[in-house]
């Protein structure tokens, strides 16, 4: 087993592991250091069905349930620990997964959430070639850039994540809309947080829509937001998964944020998915 590091500011490819076998303490370990070095990890070519996914995601952390989705329902009553990423409808129409094949714009994973998923990992079972590609961008190292100015802007600043919508912008069930971004629900964090494990600082934006900065004027949160993340989205902080049937994917929620591509609707997409429970509460 051996990592190969990608070239960008983050990612790297485990090889010489099957994730169908149970792990050792050894190689627990080494998955997790080279989790801290690269944020985001692919072992590529797997072979899993559901339970071993649910057994290799234990690894490395309590399991948390999907959040809700626009359809209110489970999408794998037998497995409720996964959530299915999919366009595909089944006979009847009913969508048998959630985000459909639209964009998903730059996000973390339920950060709306007072102790949101420390990590997500995703699993591809059906994939459209050469579409519906997953960028990620490093919060740490668009933190440590940053122009003295910004950081100087964001010192103590906290920020409303909006828990009415979902990544591609689908208002959930029970939710309505707002145009006041003041009063979006959700969990209020520091705009700059700390990696406990590494002690590095880290920009913690959520999602860029409905977000607010609490105690500015909203013409005032709006145009430092749209400042920060267009600064943190640039692509010498991202790199690009190219998705593979058989592609396993891991990434630390809190440190990255993660983008899909839309993808052609007449194509399939069935990816499974669990997330870890976040352990640690978040701090600045």
């Amino acid at each position: 087993m051996h990592l190969i590091k990608s070239p960008a500011s983050l990612g790297g490819e485990i090889q010489g592991i099957d994730l169908k076998k149970q792990l050792n303490i050894e190689q627990i370990e080494f998955i997790n250091n080279s989790w801290d070095q690269s944020l985001v990890l692919v072992f590529k070519n797997q072979n899993l069905n559901d339970s071993d996914l649910i057994n290799f995601s234990k690894n490395f952390g309590e399991l948390d349930p999907p959040g809700p989705n626009p359809y209110g329902i489970t999408f794998l009553p037998e497995f409720p620990e996964i959530n299915v990423i999919s366009n595909v409808k089944s006979d009847n129409g009913i969508p048998i997964g959630n985000l459909g094949d639209g964009e998903a714009v730059w996000h973390a994973d339920m950060t709306y959430n007072e102790l949101p998923p420390k990590a997500g990992i995703l699993y591809a079972l059906e994939v459209p070639d050469g579409q519906g590609n997953t960028h990620f961008a490093n919060m740490n190292h668009a933190y440590e850039d940053l122009p003295k100015n910004l950081k100087e802007k964001i010192i103590d600043k906290v920020l409303i994540h909006d828990s009415a919508h979902n990544s591609a912008g689908m208002l959930r069930k029970g939710y309505t809309e707002s145009d006041d971004p003041s009063k979006t629900p959700g969990a209020k964090h520091p705009l700059v947080i700390l990696d406990p494990n590494t002690n590095k600082r880290l920009l913690f934006l959520g999602r860029r829509p409905h977000a607010y900065i609490v105690g500015m004027e909203i013409n005032e949160s709006e145009k430092l937001l749209d400042e920060i993340w267009q600064y943190a989205t640039q692509d010498q902080f991202t790199w690009t998964q190219k998705w593979k049937v058989g592609d396993l994917l891991m990434w630390k929620n809190l440190n990255v944020l993660h983008k899909r591509d839309s993808f052609d609707p007449n194509t399939r997409r069935v990816m499974h998915r669990t997330q870890l429970k976040g352990d640690v509460k978040i701090a600045s």
